[in-house]
């Protein structure tokens, strides 16, 4: 059966907590969504501010391939007649092919929140869809508050959909606003609905409850054709029906038509998009599109899936535009380890003996506190280091630092390094904003003339994690840091009760790794433990 999908994400999604897109993020992602296969994207309310006014004004301008831009507002006010009411002139203006209006449906909210009668409720509702539909557009109403409004008196939340449905409106869009209402009973309210009106019946779900996908899929098993939510579940306090988990389940477990099984591969990366112009990192965890949604970690688990990716996959992640993902930790099985190096062809590289060492390190590291999940250089280094035993670039003899303020001046820093790089002692000192920055300064100086190459790399990002809190400040710290050399990234990671000890570890294996690889340029390596990897800091 085919569903259309309305995505409501720049308007909706927008009422959410910390998110707020520009004018040219909103129209980026209305094009990418229109790229989904998305039928109508919401833009926006443009009565409500200067913001979602210049979008529509500049989506003009925009030639979407499929989507049908929408802009939304309310029934007219109840003291305006229609044709001079300033919130449905706006919707004209808008000059979208669509657009969604809502109205109230329980009877608490008209007599008590807008402070009129019930009769000139389904007044408002009559003559806003009547107005806009003799405009040429289509429109959607969003019957706000339905289920709660159908619980508390049903014959006048019906009259309300017949108010919308006489007047022309395209879909009858039944909304749980407060996000309160339980599957069972959404099921039966729609099935009703359903049974009493024809045309396109739709579902606007919130997640108050933790149940807005199940609410939405509920509902179109009952005769619901068209689904409202947000990329990632985006929206006001607990947000909307993830429109992405929503999208899956109906087309990879139902067998619906939304988007198609083509564009449906570009799912996940859509998802993410969003989630970088949101800028919010889009949970690891996430069903159907997250890094995680198709990881495994457990030695059991993995030794099943290499066997038949059924054994614990609902699915093939394929389908979404996801990949599957082994992780390693104190978790993990030889087979985890055995995994990727033989899908890029170095099993070959590493006997038995090798191999068990290699993840009795990693458990090690695990135990200590490192998080090998979130620092993929760290752990490339520890599979060179086994494919290459002995092989060290420079030995490290000593490091210290110091750090002095005097008389409210500004506090300086200052680093020594001494190591051994083949049959040479070399030393710098070196100040610094900061002990780390010092360090890494001292570091280069000491190598940078035995190997210039190491003067590409640069640290991007630092995070420091305290591992065990309830020991206050001798608590054990985890720093993670991010390195480039302008062509690619990579983040290794360093644990000690000494944050200063745990930066040190952190930087040596970055130039250690930097080094590891330019003198063996095998990329499968990298492509083995990219795979093993998930970047639980760098999303």
């Amino acid at each position: 059966m085919r569903i259309w999908t309305f995505d409501t994400t720049l308007r909706d999604g927008t009422q959410g907590a910390t998110i707020s897109f520009s004018v040219e993020d909103k129209l980026t992602i209305a094009q990418k969504l229109d790229e989904l296969g998305i039928d109508y994207i919401e833009g926006g309310w443009p009565m409500s501010n200067p913001k979602d006014k210049e979008f529509f004004a500049r989506a003009r301008d925009v030639k979407f391939k499929h989507a049908k831009l929408t802009a939304f507002g309310a029934t007219r006010f109840a003291k305006n007649p229609v044709e001079k009411d300033s919130n449905t002139l706006a919707l004209l203006e808008a000059g979208t092919p669509a657009i969604s209006i809502f109205g109230k449906t329980w009877d608490m909210h008209v007599t008590r929140v807008l402070g009129i009668t019930l009769e000139q409720n389904l007044e408002l509702i009559s003559d806003s869809v009547a107005f806009l539909k003799s405009h040429g557009r289509e429109v959607i109403y969003d019957a706000e508050h339905f289920f709660d409004g159908y619980i508390a008196n049903p014959d006048y939340a019906l009259k309300t959909l017949e108010a919308a449905a006489k007047s022309g409106a395209d879909v009858l869009c039944l909304c749980d606003t407060n996000g309160g209402t339980i599957t069972g009973k959404v099921a039966e309210i729609v099935a009703e609905i359903r049974k009493r009106f024809d045309g396109t019946i739709g579902i606007h779900t919130h997640n108050d409850s933790d149940l807005a996908v199940a609410n939405s899929i509920a509902a179109i098993e009952q005769g619901a054709t068209h689904v409202q939510g947000c990329m990632n579940g985006y929206g006001e306090r607990c947000g909307n029906a993830n429109l992405s988990s929503v999208i899956a389940i109906l087309e990879a477990k139902l067998g619906h038509t939304t988007v198609g099984p083509e564009k449906l591969k570009s799912l996940t990366a859509v998802s993410h998009f969003i989630a970088e112009l949101a800028n919010l990192p889009l949970p690891q965890n996430q069903p159907f599109v997250g890094r995680a949604a198709f990881a495994h970690k457990g030695g059991v688990h993995v030794a099943a899936v290499m066997k038949t990716a059924a054994s614990y996959e609902h699915m093939d992640p394929g389908v979404l535009g996801n990949r599957q993902q082994v992780l390693l930790s104190d978790l993990s099985g030889r087979g985890n380890v055995v995994y990727k190096l033989k899908e890029h062809g170095l099993e070959d590289k590493l006997d038995d003996a090798a191999r068990r060492d290699l993840l009795d390190r990693i458990k090690h590291l695990e135990y200590e506190g490192y998080e090998l999940e979130a620092a993929e250089g760290t752990f490339e280094l520890l599979v060179r280091d086994a494919l290459n035993p002995g092989k060290k670039f420079f030995e490290v003899i000593s490091y210290e630092t110091q750090s002095r303020k005097i008389d409210g001046r500004d506090s300086a820093t200052s680093a020594t390094v001494i190591l051994r790089a083949g049959d040479e002692i070399h030393s710098a000192h070196a100040t610094g904003d900061g002990p780390v920055n010092a360090l890494d300064v001292c570091l280069r100086q000491c190598l940078s003339n035995v190997y210039p190459q190491i003067r590409d790399v640069r640290l991007t990002d630092y995070k420091v994690r305290v591992i065990d809190s309830g020991k206050g400040t001798a608590a054990k710290v985890r720093v993670l840091v991010e390195w480039s050399d302008h062509k690619r990234s990579w983040t290794t990671v360093g644990v000690s009760t000494n944050i200063i000890e745990a930066s040190w570890k952190a930087l040596v294996d970055a130039i250690s790794l930097e080094l590891m690889r330019l003198s063996d340029a095998d990329d499968r390596i990298e492509k083995a433990v990219g795979g093993f990897c998930i970047g639980v800091e760098n999303n």
